[in-house]
């Protein structure tokens, strides 16, 4: 039976996707319903512009002013406002807290139904903010913030509206902040700064501020960048606001930040990173900071060893941050066996000579003190080595009027030096003891033995001030041990060799060379250079000097 052939089937033919452009359609109506219903009410931009005014100016207990009002659409339905200025209390001047050439307001749809302008966000633009501290101790923001604080909001992420408005997340980017002191606009400042503001529940506020600082009267620019972050809760004063902060100052040299902080490069390299938080209420709150200096060193020279410090302080303020009490600082931090500690009391902050303090140790290496002498001056050997151990405190009170100066004693304890100019015989210093003068101001330094060669040994004193220092050695020494110790700590060896043989004069063999008996006398000020001379004239001390015997 032959076989059926059976035709062949048809290509089927693509269907429209008939389901997609349903739903397209669908949007696009339900896009038109939404329109309709929103735009009607939006499209009278300047009735709400009294309003915007009026709930701004309620909200920060200041007169707001702006030039004009624009409706956006997208992304979301809002305001554009223009030449937005939040006008200052007379009392701390006439230049406004803010200003910004813009701002972008975001609506809360739901609340225009409600009668109500309700914004989710306020963006400002690169505003200008100027912090102003008067005389009376009072800050321009306080007023501000404790109006703030009286209105009651809902959190700003609260889903639906409630019977209080929503707060608004405001935010700044590219702020610059300015800190006035009566009338007097600071040198100091805060650029590029980033600011937000938010309430996460209620009666707790949200805040993050980072940003660069400068010094409009220095070059100043590798500042690093200063953040804080925390909230503030409500009181009904100032003072009684409750605070949690934390604050931080990082990725920023030394040198930079001298800069900053005193208006001049102090000179030192390295760089810093300081940490705080404040907890308590503005009026008093406890504060607790941590300082690392990494790479300490002078800006002329790079040391072998450069010196890494941490200490940690804590303190409680008062008088809303003008005064530090029951200040406590350590190195290094707690968890280790202190080294230095640091206790005392800053009754005011404007004032630094009203300060009270105590500083001591334990035991300090003597190792300690070379290597941040080392750090101090390239001309320090690196192969010296030092033993011993310094103990003692110095204090200052200011209970009087003028202040006290500072007073206290120091001890240098079983202290041996050797190596490098010294070779390989150590040389023994003496018990050496600096206390604070009876008769006058500064340090007395009491007699220290130095084994310079003699069959005695010599005898070191001196007195210390704010001007400079006077030392006084005598007794018999070698002069080549003696140069020796010079040249190992040459702060203390400056104006020696002029004493003693020009360079070009020939020099006894070591094995010849006998003690002569000195009496010197070194001046030096503080930054300025250091000289020797002979009290009275330099003698033989009965054996050969130069490879000639003398005869008494």
């Amino acid at each position: 039976m032959p076989e059926t052939s059976t035709p062949a089937e048809a290509p089927a033919r693509p269907r429209r996707n008939y389901f997609s452009f349903g739903f397209a359609l669908l949007y696009l109506f339900i896009a038109c319903i939404i329109a309709l219903a929103v735009l009607p009410p939006l499209l009278n931009v300047n009735r709400f512009k009294r309003r915007i005014v009026t709930s701004i100016s309620t909200s920060l207990g200041r007169p707001v002013h702006l030039d004009s009002v624009t409706l956006v659409l997208l992304p979301l339905p809002g305001f554009k406002l223009e030449n937005f200025v939040v006008a200052e209390d007379p009392a701390f001047g006439s230049e406004p807290v803010i200003h910004a050439n813009e701002v972008e307001a975001t609506l809360r749809i739901a609340s225009l139904y409600r009668k109500k302008v309700e914004f989710s966000k306020i963006s400002l633009k690169e505003p200008s903010i100027n912090l102003v501290h008067a005389e009376s101790g009072q800050w321009n923001i306080e007023g501000i913030l404790l109006k703030a604080a009286q209105i009651s909001a809902a959190p700003t992420a609260q889903a639906t509206a409630g019977p209080d408005p929503r707060f608004p997340y405001i935010e700044a980017t590219d702020a610059r902040v300015n800190i006035k002191s009566g009338l007097e606009k600071l040198p100091f400042s805060l650029t590029e700064t980033d600011f937000a503001l938010w309430l996460p529940q209620p009666g707790q506020w949200r805040v993050r501020v980072a940003g660069k600082p400068t010094r409009t009267d220095t070059s100043a620019s590798d500042t690093g960048i200063v953040s804080l972050e925390g909230t503030l809760g409500r009181a009904e004063r100032f003072d009684l606001i409750p605070i949690d902060l934390a604050a931080e100052w990082k990725n920023v040299p030394l040198g930079e930040a001298s800069r900053v902080l005193t208006g001049d490069d102090a000179g030192v390299r390295g760089e810093l990173r300081l940490s705080a938080t404040l907890r308590g209420t503005v009026g008093t709150s406890t504060l607790k900071t941590s300082i690392d200096l990494r790479g300490l060193r002078r800006a002329d020279f790079v040391p072998d060893q450069p010196i890494h410090l941490r200490a940690d302080c804590q303190a409680t303020t008062a008088e809303t941050f003008h005064a530090l009490q029951q200040i406590r600082c350590s190195w290094p931090p707690p968890g280790e066996p202190t080294l230095l500690a640091l206790t005392g009391d800053l009754p005011s902050i404007h004032n630094p000579a009203s300060a009270s303090f105590q500083l001591g140790t334990p035991g300090l290496p003597a190792a300690t003190l070379l290597q941040w002498l080392r750090a101090a001056s390239p001309r320090v050997s690196p192969d010296i080595i030092a033993t011993g151990t310094l103990t003692g405190s110095v204090s200052r009170t200011a209970n009087g009027e003028p202040p006290t100066t500072p007073s206290g004693r120091l001890v240098l304890t079983g202290v041996e030096l050797s190596k490098g100019p010294l070779g390989n015989t150590p040389m023994a210093i003496g018990d050496t003891t600096i206390t604070s003068a009876d008769s006058a101001a500064g340090f007395v330094l009491a007699p220290t033995t130095l084994a310079l060669g003699g069959r005695e040994p010599a005898t070191l004193e001196g007195h210390f001030d704010s001007f400079g220092y006077s030392l006084h050695l005598t007794g018999n020494v070698l002069p080549s041990r003696l140069l020796a110790l010079g040249t190992a700590i040459p702060q203390f060896g400056d104006g020696l060799p002029a004493l003693f043989l020009p360079p070009s004069a020939p020099q006894p063999p070591p094995s010849k060379e006998l003690p002569i008996h000195i009496d010197l006398t070194s001046i030096r000020t503080w930054g300025g250079g250091q000289s020797w001379s002979r009290t009275i004239p330099t003698k033989p001390t009965g054996s050969t000097v130069h490879g000639r015997r003398s005869r008494n």
